[in-house]
């Protein structure tokens, strides 16, 4: 447990959860594409366990950012930023693309942006004691 009994403020429990959400997402279709792979009839048997196996291990990266936001790590804003930073990409492709897509570029972009948003929040920063609110 932190050494800090002050209540966890939302906004960073709200991160964690974004964070989260994320990381759960990643692992379900690695899960996902890495069970098609073996059992499926994919074009590339390779290519499908491969993109499984790395979407897995890039999951675990928020699931472990979100973690350490849980636990007012100061570490864990780094990992989730960069997390949510590249989820823009997938969101900016599915949203130039055509039909069911969009919606779904929508919805990645939007749990992005809040991510970001909270991450850089000043709550956020004050409880995980980055930079200024350190010293205050």
């Amino acid at each position: 447990m932190s050494e800090d009994q002050t209540p966890r403020p939302a906004r960073l429990a709200a991160a964690a959860a974004v964070s989260g959400l994320e990381g759960l997402a990643l692992v379900a279709y690695g899960v996902y594409m890495l069970v098609m792979g073996v059992i499926g009839s994919p074009e590339s048997t390779t290519t499908a366990e491969m993109g499984g196996v790395t979407l897995i291990a890039l999951g675990a990266i928020p699931l472990i950012a979100a973690r350490g936001l849980l636990l007012r790590r100061a570490w864990s804003r780094g990992p989730a930023l960069i997390t949510h930073l590249m989820a823009l990409i997938p969101a900016w492709t599915l949203l130039r693309s055509t039909g069911g897509l969009i919606p779904l570029g929508i919805l990645v972009g939007a749990v992005a942006v809040s991510g970001l948003v909270l991450v850089v929040n000043p709550a956020t920063t004050r409880a995980l004691g980055i930079g200024a609110a350190r010293d205050a």
